[in-house]
């Protein structure tokens, strides 16, 4: 798979790099990019080593987006033991994730303006690593806390930056690109949730090692990036460039002497981004998505064990519910690609929420798995949110404004939830009133959805 798209992405590059194409004007590339010197500079140079490299990039990177999380929701309990947690406590962990996505993925346009998407992405990995290496010996709430926040940082540029990259090297598959990112984001998603307490029995019983032990596939996904980060554009020109400002100095000698004329290139005004109708529905749409997302990955297998499911059962049906991802997620970009409306796959997705949370109300353990089947597909959401923030921007420049506007306001906007399950659980001492939230929250995650998907461009609405 990986040799065929380097293959076709450098017969695309070899077929655009005609005298007066878009590529062979280097400075056109990096105008539309607004991500930095790198990929405006490797573009025109590609060889179909380098991309490999960065589909193997994005794939081991994609891997490393959750375990962070998926991991510790399924040793929540052990972990609250071990640490003191309260309820409420617990409840704050697990809206630590979409509170650092929102923080720290705003700043990734900009880090990547001014050190390169691919450099970016490989800190990401170095901090994920750091922060899962110390996170389980840290002996005390705060200290976990602060190092689940240096991971999470690590995981918050690199979500930002995933469509940004997609966009710039493949900008002829971004449905296939974003199903390969998010399938193996489920993938990675799914085996952090199944084989966590199973390893972490092996290891002898202790959390800390189960945990720990996801911060070596974190250490993998940094060597891709590393020939990346050198081959970023070096020349002051390039540099410059990426900065917006391209100066040209041209010598002329008349009967006047020698004449120098210097020409400025100025970059285009920043996009409005907040003008664009669309670019709040999707903002939202992401943040009720990451609401639901994250209260499945920090709270289901603790509702399986309360109605009587075994840990290593728990943490299966959560294993079963990320790995729907899979084979949706690979599916699902390149079907809503093709349609002009993507609203049908946001009700489709919707329905089979409700339908799971219904189960989870009226006989969890009975119906388990049926309900981790259908909160897997609803959670497919992601995916399809990631396509859209391709779709819906006609240049790099834009899909990186509108992925770090739509991801930082939709995690701002997901924060409460999982907190919120927490307090509820603790003060009704039962799932239902959690259950009713998440119901509530599904219903007008259906209608954004459905405006954020009509088929517009945030660009044209800002410019009107």
């Amino acid at each position: 798979m990986i040799g065929g798209m380097a293959r076709e992405e450098t017969r695309t590059l070899k077929s655009t790099t005609a005298p007066g194409s878009a590529i062979a004007r280097g400075s056109a590339i990096t105008r539309d990019s607004g991500v930095g010197p790198e990929e405006g500079a490797a573009v025109p140079a590609t060889r179909a080593w380098a991309v490999r490299l960065v589909v193997v990039g994005i794939v081991l990177s994609a891997l490393n987006l959750r375990p962070a999380i998926t991991s510790l929701g399924a040793l929540l309990e052990e972990v609250r033991d071990g640490l003191g947690m309260s309820g409420s406590v617990a409840g704050l962990l697990t809206s630590v994730p979409p509170l650092c996505f929102a923080v720290f993925g705003v700043m990734a346009p900009r880090l990547a303006r001014r050190f390169g998407a691919g450099a970016v992405v490989c800190a990401g990995m170095v901090a994920i690593t750091t922060g899962l290496l110390i996170r389980p010996y840290t002996g005390s709430t705060v200290g976990f806390l602060a190092a689940s926040a240096l991971a999470l940082m690590g995981i918050a540029v690199s979500n930002v930056l995933m469509p940004v990259i997609v966009k710039r090297w493949f900008p002829d598959r971004v449905g296939s690109m974003t199903g390969l990112y998010s399938m193996a984001l489920a993938l990675g998603t799914a085996a952090a949730a199944a084989v966590t307490v199973p390893v972490t029995e092996a290891l002898g019983g202790s959390w800390q090692s189960g945990l720990t032990v996801w911060a070596g596939l974190a250490a993998a996904a940094v060597l891709p990036w590393i020939p990346l980060v050198r081959d970023r554009g070096a020349a002051p020109a390039e540099r410059e460039a990426g900065q917006g400002v391209s100066r040209h100095v041209h010598t002329r000698v008349d009967g006047a002497g020698p004449v120098r004329q210097a020409h400025a290139r100025v970059e285009p005004p920043t996009l409005r981004i907040t003008r664009s109708r669309t670019a709040w529905a999707l903002a939202v749409f992401f943040g009720l998505q990451a609401t639901a997302a994250y209260i499945t990955m920090g709270w289901m297998a603790q509702i399986f064990r309360d109605a009587g499911v075994s840990a290593g059962t728990a943490g299966l049906l959560l294993a079963v519910t990320m790995v729907m991802g899979v084979p949706l997620a690979f599916v699902i970009p390149r079907v809503a690609t093709r349609l002009p409306h993507q609203g049908p796959i946001v009700i489709a997705l919707g329905a089979c929420g409700l339908a799971g949370y219904a189960g989870l109300y009226l006989a969890p353990a009975a119906g388990a798995w049926a309900w981790a089947v259908l909160l897997g597909v609803s959670n497919c959401a992601f995916p399809l949110a990631l396509t859209m923030v391709g779709m819906r921007a006609r240049t790099g420049a834009g899909v990186a404004q509108l992925s770090a506007f739509a991801q930082s306001t939709g995690y701002l906007i997901s924060i409460p939830g999982p907190l919120l399950v927490g307090v509820l659980y603790q003060h009704s001492g039962g799932w239902g009133l959690p259950i009713a939230l998440m119901v509530g929250l599904m219903v007008p995650q259906m209608a954004v959805g459905v405006l954020a998907g009509r088929d517009r461009t945030v660009e044209d609405e800002a410019a009107r």
